[in-house]
């Protein structure tokens, strides 16, 4: 049995790894789980211990089947719990994530699978993150950026790559979610910021780091 401390560490280096790093040092973790990098030392000594990760200074961390595992257990409780938060009892999608960080850790071998047919078998949380299925299947994950669409096309915002509180209060006072539609009316080289048009009405600048916190499709 791991301790929730542990369980947050093997959820780090999976979410590290689903960002594309091909190294996951201790650094990376410590940022990940926010403590000092000093103390992610003595939890990679426990976790190879236990076989969930591999570990050395060339090649970094890595999960071992066990630890990939464990580590879609959480994330799937994770996402569905958010789900369940968000549409079932109608918090906003600034304050899911927090309240899901304790609830991901319930430990009953059925509670995942009745919640996720309780909420009709959703791929994606409200941030657009793919829900890992019981057989380990996971759905098409969205890889492209608003900054990466041409002007004057339209899209569609799909998910959200930055899910902190306050970029996702942000896109409310915007009145972007999940769905809604996006037009890119111009690009400024200079600074990487542009022109968008939001729901075929409201027209704003945004800057760079808004276009490449959002995934659209």
């Amino acid at each position: 049995m791991q301790s929730l401390t542990e369980e947050n560490y093997i959820k780090a280096i999976y979410l590290i790894a689903q960002k594309g790093n091909t190294k996951i040092t201790p650094t990376a973790i410590a940022e990940e789980v926010s403590v000092n990098p000093a103390s992610v030392v003595d939890m990679i000594k426990k976790l190879t211990e236990k076989e969930l990760i591999r570990y050395n200074k060339t090649k970094g961390a890595e999960l071992t089947e066990a630890g990939s595992k464990l580590a879609l257990n959480i994330v799937r409780n994770h996402r569905l719990w958010e789900v369940f938060l968000s549409e079932k009892l109608g918090y906003s999608w600034d304050v899911v994530h927090e309240i899901a960080e304790q609830l991901e850790h319930i430990r009953h071998s059925e509670l995942a699978d009745r919640l996720e047919a309780f909420l009709g078998y959703p791929d994606y949380d409200p941030h657009g993150d793919p829900i890992p299925k019981s057989n380990g299947a996971m759905p098409n994950t969205f890889t492209t950026l608003l900054s990466d669409i041409e002007i004057g096309t339209k899209c569609r915002v799909v998910a959200v790559k930055d899910t902190s509180s306050t970029f996702l209060q942000y896109l409310q006072q915007l009145s972007v979610s999940i769905g809604t539609t996006i037009e890119v009316l111009g690009k400024i080289p200079f600074d990487g910021s542009m022109s968008i048009q939001i729901g075929g009405t409201l027209k704003t600048n945004v800057s760079k780091k808004f276009v490449e916190s959002l995934l659209v499709d």
